[in-house]
């Protein structure tokens, strides 16, 4: 099997369907790899092999940070409702790291499942950004109601009561949609597209920290910060990811290490990894104080259901894909 290995050598820019290519990567490329031979391309020098360890090892860094807001001397049920939109980001990020370094990871066993791998992680990505405005509304929006910040006008604030959570759905749903479509319709211009279309959900989502920032009731410096550091590190995202630096200026020199995709995973997770300190310092603060208290089904119940039209939304665009495969073969 290792020769086989061995035998299925990476190829080419112009060995591989321009389907597979990315822009000024020349070589590194896998192809037709069996599932076996994609796990141990992991550990060998491939253009895949930085963006899966990137996310992958992520996940175990995320964990450590996530799970050392109990190592202070908490006593509280790791079960009780003020924890559950904390436990749901968990889940979100959770699933755009496991979910993005496996696409990474198997992508390459072919064309088909190569298309897959990747609308169901445009689909993860969305159910995060969903999770994190969770933890902004309890945490955020409504923590600093409980500590007497400016009261804002009640048909506004009954406005925002009600739509927050449907607008981050409804939009994290209509992302999925386009970036699946830059697979299909919009390859052209698909990295700007799917950079773009993730700044509405970022800029939805965040709206209560923006708030409290911009009226000044932040409760400490830690919260302007890590949130400043947060937009920091996204917009450096996604720069790497539009203008294709440091390869495009020198192509061929970093098809194995260092290429932007792989810059890209690291200032997402440095983004993520801002973000969950900022919510674990707002959580700290209103521990005690949180204004309503969450509950299953509004939060882990609007994940799942986001997820089910998630998955719906994958499956018709799955479909199209198979089609779209069995006319080239024909072909």
């Amino acid at each position: 099997m290792c020769s086989r290995l061995r035998v299925s050598v990476l190829r080419t820019q112009g060995q591989v369907p321009a389907r597979v290519t990315e822009s000024f990567i020349l070589s590194g490329y896998r192809l037709e790899f069996s599932f076996t031979q994609c796990l141990i391309s992991a550990f060998r020098p491939t253009n895949e092999t930085g963006n899966f360890w990137t996310h992958f090892l992520g996940l175990f860094v995320f964990a450590f940070h996530f799970w050392e807001l109990f190592d202070h001397g908490s006593r509280a049920s790791l079960l009780e409702p003020f924890l559950y939109p904390y436990w749901s980001y968990c889940v979100g990020v959770g699933g755009l790291l496991v979910v993005s370094s496996m696409a990474h990871l198997f992508n390459s066993m072919s064309l088909l499942i190569r298309e897959i791998c990747f609308f169901i992680d445009y689909g993860t990505i969305s159910v995060y950004t969903v999770s994190s405005s969770l933890c902004y509304y309890y945490y955020i929006h409504h923590g600093g109601q409980c500590q007497g910040a400016p009261a804002t006008p009640s048909q506004l604030d009954s406005w925002f009561e009600m739509l927050y959570i449907p607008c981050t759905c409804l939009i994290a749903l209509l992302c999925t949609m386009f970036c699946c479509n830059t697979r299909i319709i919009w390859r052209r211009h698909r990295y700007t597209i799917r950079t773009l279309v993730f700044l509405l959900p970022f800029t939805i989502s965040s709206s209560p920290v923006f708030y409290k920032l911009y009226t000044g009731t932040q409760r400490s410096g830690d919260t302007l910060a890590f949130f400043t550091r947060h937009c920091f590190w996204l917009l450096a995202s996604a720069i790497f990811n539009i203008s294709k630096i440091p390869e495009r200026f020198c192509p061929g020199k970093f098809d194995i290490v260092g290429h932007s995709h792989q810059w890209f995973h690291f200032c997402t997770f440095m983004s993520i990894l801002d973000e969950l300190h900022m919510i674990k310092g707002e959580m700290k603060i209103f521990r005690t104080e949180l204004g309503p208290s969450p509950t299953f089904l509004h939060t882990f119940g609007v994940l799942l259901c986001l997820q089910c039209c998630t998955a719906a939304l994958i499956t018709w665009f799955s479909v199209q894909a198979v089609s779209t495969h069995r006319i080239s073969k024909s072909q």
